[in-house]
């Protein structure tokens, strides 16, 4: 590497750290509702206050800051990924604020919100049909393009371990701290499972402090993929569960597979707009997720999840349906009474190192 690339290569990385500022660090919610009459709380981490509004700005930021430091990214690669769209979004924001062109791999499917962010970026967006093969179609897009020319980037956020690492030195220590100031430990944490990296790298965290912490990945009702290991139906819930079981889920490392109906996720979110917590048909099947672990620990039991962005990508589906009960929903019965936000600042301080430490 000559002199010239090299200090290219430290400036990116100093650049890198600058976005550092601007991801993590965000509250975590404490709400307050009733479900089929009996009072209860859920934690959740509001992950749209990071960079671009979503949680996969974790995971998108600790991709780039490890592929500069191993060299597998150098300026003026191109990144290119296949995405279901918030990691689209990540890449495309970050990507070119520094410098670097950036395509994103998608299916046709996902929400014109989300098309709209990606290519709003300056970052192109290549569709991907059902007849061109979906998401795997995009993966397979995407890694065709990278072998048929040099200086090409791929962050493979499906088996990439600094996605999960993210979270664990990151999201994970926040929970942690954030319960702490408050007196309380975590009893449960569920997320959906999209790429698996934040189930996976929070688990390891909290079972680092407790063990007997439990830890259960979500999925569609409608779409039982880790349940059979393959793509099995269809839902609603943009974000999980993207036609495979990805190679970071490690299913023996974690509990009960939690189901939901997408037509219950899309419910709680609306129920969640109307309390002034605007956010995304995934939120709402984590909340609901929660809310059923509660039936097993008791209400009194403190579950933890993740509000992964907001609803604005959502504007232009279902989200804005009025969505008919169904049998085995939980939404129909639940009222929120209120909430509030813990913020980070207040019990911890996380470094770039991403570790958090409480603050007296």
């Amino acid at each position: 590497m000559t002199a010239v690339t090299l200090e290219s290569a430290r400036h990116a990385a100093e650049r890198v750290e600058g976005l550092a500022s601007m991801v993590g660090r965000t509250p975590l919610l404490e709400i307050r509702y009733e479900s089929r009459g009996r009072r209860r709380r859920v934690f959740a981490k509001y992950e749209q206050k990071n960079m671009t509004g979503s949680v996969k700005d974790r995971m998108a930021l600790w991709i780039l800051r490890e592929a500069y430091a191993s060299g597998a990214l150098r300026p003026g690669d191109t990144i290119a990924e296949a995405t279901s769209g918030n990691t689209g979004i990540s890449f495309a924001a970050m990507g070119r604020a520094l410098g670097h062109p950036v395509r994103i791999y998608m299916p046709d499917w996902m929400s014109r919100e989300r098309v709209s962010l990606i290519l709003s970026c300056g970052a192109e967006v290549i569709p991907v049909s059902h007849d061109q093969g979906g998401f795997r179609g995009s993966i397979e897009q995407a890694d065709a393009y990278a072998s048929s020319r040099h200086g090409v980037f791929l962050p493979h956020q499906f088996e990439n371990p600094s996605n999960t690492l993210a979270h664990e030195h990151t999201t994970g220590p926040e929970i942690l701290a954030q319960l702490a100031a408050g007196g309380l430990s975590p009893d449960a944490f569920v997320a959906g499972v999209g790429t698996g990296g934040t189930v996976m790298g929070v688990g390891r965290s909290l079972r680092r402090a407790n063990p007997r912490v439990r830890v259960h990945p979500l999925e569609p009702a409608n779409s039982p993929t880790l349940r059979t290991g393959h793509k099995a139906g269809n839902h609603r819930i943009q974000g999980i569960s993207d036609e495979f079981v990805p190679a970071l889920v490690k299913l023996e490392e974690l509990d009960d597979i939690v189901d939901v109906w997408d037509g219950d996720a899309i419910a709680a979110a609306q129920i969640l707009g109307r309390a002034g917590l605007c956010v995304g048909i995934s939120s709402g099947a984590n909340f609901v997720g929660a809310d059923k672990i509660l039936d097993e620990l008791g209400d009194d039991a403190t579950a933890v999840t993740v509000f992964a962005d907001s609803n604005k990508k959502y504007l232009s589906t279902d989200l804005q349906r009025n969505e008919p009960p169904g049998d085995g929903f939980v939404s129909p019965g639940i009222r929120v009474l209120s909430w509030r936000a813990i913020g980070c600042e207040a019990c911890c301080s996380v470094g770039s190192c991403g570790v958090a430490r409480s603050v007296p």
